[in-house]
């Protein structure tokens, strides 16, 4: 079905119209998904004024399995099927939970030089590490910045290289909140955006059941 829609992982910089430096589509979209919303716990003394106070937010975690197969491209002699299997989606998934160590430290360690240099001194910084900044994209109304909590994957066939061909991945990952401080106009944008097509689904379903609250409402 060419007009399918595929979910999708995409790791980006601190600009979207720069370049992408990993995107990982889902060959086969997962047949389920399971959301857990988690409720801080809020205060339940009777003796407390702001029972209904909200504290900090809720966390929405997102579980599913991602499967990959290489068969129908090494059925079509596709080249990098028959060197790596399914290695290099793989790769790619596996490189969203680790910092950026290499191009971070090659820029940080010119950068330190450069300024010490500068400052006749031979101390140069050491950059820190950062966690790449994924987007989860899940259809027209759901593009969340996200966090990689787990990811577990079971390599189930092979080629005469021990590349595999087949595989499941099961990936948690939690959606992130609104941070003022992190400055990512990218995961700012996405948030609103989807919480924006969750509130108008609200009350579409608000304006199906019009009629039936009425009837509930004894008053």
């Amino acid at each position: 079905m060419s007009g399918l829609l595929r979910g999708a992982l995409i790791e980006y910089g601190s600009e979207l119209m720069g370049p992408i430096p990993n995107v990982v589509i889902f060959q086969f979209n997962p047949d389920a998904m399971t959301r857990t919303v988690q409720v801080p716990p809020r205060t339940v003394s009777g003796s407390s004024r702001e029972t209904t106070q909200a504290g900090e937010a809720a966390v929405e975690r997102i579980v599913l399995t991602a499967r990959f197969s290489a068969a129908d491209e090494m059925g079509q002699n596709k080249s990098l099927a028959r060197m790596f299997g399914v290695g290099t989606r793989l790769a790619a998934l596996e490189k969203m939970v680790h910092p950026s160590r290499e191009l971070i430290g090659a820029i940080g360690a010119a950068l330190g030089g450069a300024a010490a240099a500068g400052r006749g001194d031979s101390r140069q910084a050491i950059p820190r590490e950062t966690y790449p900044r994924i987007l989860f994209i899940w259809g027209t109304y759901r593009v969340l910045p996200v966090t990689l909590e787990s990811m577990s994957i079971t390599e189930q066939q092979y080629d005469f290289l021990l590349n595999p061909t087949q595989a499941e991945v099961a990936i948690t990952m939690a959606v992130i909140a609104a941070d003022r401080c992190a400055h990512d106009d990218v995961a700012e944008g996405a948030r609103k955006y989807s919480t924006m097509a969750k509130e108008a689904q609200a009350m579409a379903n608000l304006a199906n059941t019009a009629e039936q609250v009425i009837e509930l409402i004894p008053f």
